[in-house]
């Protein structure tokens, strides 16, 4: 396991800018318009013949982790993805060497892929929180190494609420120093465009790792529940996203009144899953189909995790099936 001390590489805004952007001047013929092939990141196999299908432990925060891992693997999910925030039980600052071990050696004694670990981390333009966050990031990265099934796992993040247009810039020089700890560790990094959040839509993420030279280490998450109801068809977001896509979140939305609520993967019929499911399989996408439930959901009294998680199975396999895309 390398070790890092990411504070040392600190550099202001202005000169990270003029650092980042003179690579990518002098690179942009080699990197300007080459995308990995679709579906195919760290977290996936080179040449699997169908896809996983997972749960995140987003949805089981009552649970300590080694329960989660016993839940996702019982109820038949392929793989799992393990939030790591730091007020999750998983959290880094939680792990001990031996928890660490142990639960390495409980997912593979189970049979589960770990597709990702999930963060949720804002850009901030304060120095120190900058720094902060890139020591933060380095612990989830160094969970990831430790945690490691069949290839290393992915660390997704949303990046917080704001307006793209002002924010666009920032981002560059910021998830740029995000980007070169997770090049140090060997991990792929893979945002999430979120509803309502400062990076909203497929192209902007595509925008934004293209302008940090289409690093593999950049990736993105998709997630349709984000792009519903925002005259947004599945199958051109789908088709934008496909190239740059590392993992893909599952869940449901309903719009009431103006209002959007996220549901369980398959609660409702404003996605439609095997479309989805046979667009990415038939592009190439080999990864993790990972169920997750919304804080919307899971904050709500009488909440049960495990018959959540029984609930997303049933419904996303059966969607599998009707797409024909085979489980790994």
């Amino acid at each position: 396991m390398r070790s890092i001390h990411p504070s040392s590489d600190i550099r202001s805004c202005a000169q990270r800018a003029l650092t980042r952007r003179s690579l990518l001047q002098t690179s942009a013929a080699a990197f300007g318009a080459v995308a990995l092939r679709p579906g195919v990141g760290f977290a996936q196999d080179e040449s699997p013949s169908g896809c996983t299908l997972g749960f995140s432990t987003y949805g089981m925060k009552t649970l300590r982790t080694e329960d989660a891992v016993d839940a996702v693997a019982d109820i038949g999910f392929d793989a799992i993805e393990i939030a790591v925030r730091p007020d999750w039980d998983s959290a880094p600052g939680k792990m001990p060497p031996e928890r660490r071990a142990a639960i390495a050696k409980r997912l593979k004694d189970k049979g589960l892929r770990l597709s990702a670990l999930m963060e949720h981390l804002q850009p901030s333009g304060d120095a120190k929180v900058h720094r902060q966050h890139l020591q933060r990031l380095a612990g989830v990265f160094e969970l990831a190494e430790g945690w490691q099934t069949h290839q290393k796992p992915l660390v997704q993040t949303t990046l917080g609420g704001g307006d793209w247009s002002k924010l666009r810039s920032f981002y560059v020089d910021t998830i740029g120093d995000w980007l070169e700890v997770a090049k140090q560790h060997d991990v792929v990094l893979a945002i999430k465009p979120h509803r309502g959040g400062g990076m909203s839509r497929p192209s902007e993420a595509v925008w934004l790792i293209q302008q940090l030279g289409n690093s593999p280490n950049l990736r993105m998450v998709y997630d349709y529940s984000h792009y519903a109801f925002r005259d947004m068809p599945l199958a051109d977001t789908v088709a934008t996203a496909l190239p740059y896509t590392a993992h893909v979140a599952l869940k449901s939305v309903a719009q009431h009144d103006g209002k959007v609520a996220f549901l369980l993967p398959g609660a409702s019929d404003a996605i439609d899953f095997p479309a989805l499911f046979h667009q990415f399989y038939a592009g190439g996408y080999r990864g993790d189909l990972n169920c997750e439930v919304s804080g919307m959901v899971w904050g709500k009294p009488n909440y049960d995790p495990k018959e959540a998680a029984r609930q997303c199975y049933a419904a996303m396999n059966h969607a599998l099936q009707e797409a024909n895309v085979p489980r790994v």
